[in-house]
């Protein structure tokens, strides 16, 4: 008998499975993280750093408060205080504080009544950056002089002595590594580089919320992890994990 005959019959493998979500998808019904609306919605729009890193000297939101249709714009001083940790880390990912880290941090956030006003009261706002020194390579960002972006950031992982940029260390090995080098009749050592990757899906991605008078909110996701969603918001907003509640959307594309 060859090895590659089967001699069991699947549930599954080896059949052409309907796809409980294939209908709604090519008919159109499918809802989206996009598509969810509700009344009195605001929507939102960023304000981005156009430096690699920069100290944030002021920001003037009047120009854009004063246009018809806008009802806030947050800045890192909105967020709540005296957070740590992993609370820390995307807090000042998702908002910068005095400095901005990195080409397109984001700095400000317009919630108006439609999309386009957002977009338009976006560009009101007006920022004073002070351009601190940067570098864009991450083989010179990880050298000893590099300019540090977040001095005191590393981990516990991070060895004594390593330069300032690298927060986390992680190494791989199995076995007695260095005999089997010294074992080996042919060592090849290389350097390998690659371009950052994405699955490139269509849908795009969005978020739709709403908070209720008795400080609970409710938010529809494009995610496929709705619980780490979850817990990132309440750590962000100050909130406590059952205060939150997270629908993920349709995915695909």
């Amino acid at each position: 008998m060859a090895k590659d005959e089967m001699t069991k019959q699947f549930k599954l493998v080896g059949t052409r499975v309907l796809r409980p979500d294939g209908l709604d998808k090519v008919t159109g019904r499918a809802r989206y993280g996009a598509d969810f609306a509700m009344p009195g919605m605001l929507f939102g729009a960023v304000v981005r750093s156009p430096h690699a890193h920069a100290k944030i000297v002021r920001i003037d939101a009047s120009k854009a408060l004063a246009l018809d249709g806008v009802k806030a714009v947050v800045t890192r001083d909105d967020f709540p205080k005296g957070l740590s940790g992993d609370a820390w880390d995307l807090q000042e990912n998702s908002m910068a504080g005095d400095v901005a880290l990195y080409d397109g941090h984001a700095v400000a956030a317009v919630a108006a009544t439609s999309a386009l006003v957002a977009k338009d009261a976006a560009r009101l706002v007006e920022v004073t950056y002070e351009v601190l020194p940067h570098v864009t390579d991450v083989d010179a960002a990880m050298q000893p002089d590099a300019p540090a972006i977040r001095p005191g950031a590393a981990n516990h992982t991070v060895p004594d002595g390593m330069p300032p940029n690298v927060v986390k260390y992680v190494e791989f090995g199995r076995g007695d590594v260095a005999a089997g080098f010294a074992a080996a009749d042919l060592v090849r050592e290389r350097t390998y580089r690659t371009e950052a990757t994405h699955q490139g899906y269509i849908e795009p991605q969005a978020c739709v919320g709403q908070l209720g008078s008795d400080g609970k909110g409710e938010m529809w996701v494009t995610t496929q992890g709705q619980w780490f969603v979850r817990k990132m918001c309440a750590d962000v907003l100050g909130l406590e994990v059952a205060q939150l509640r997270v629908t993920p959307s349709e995915i695909g594309g």
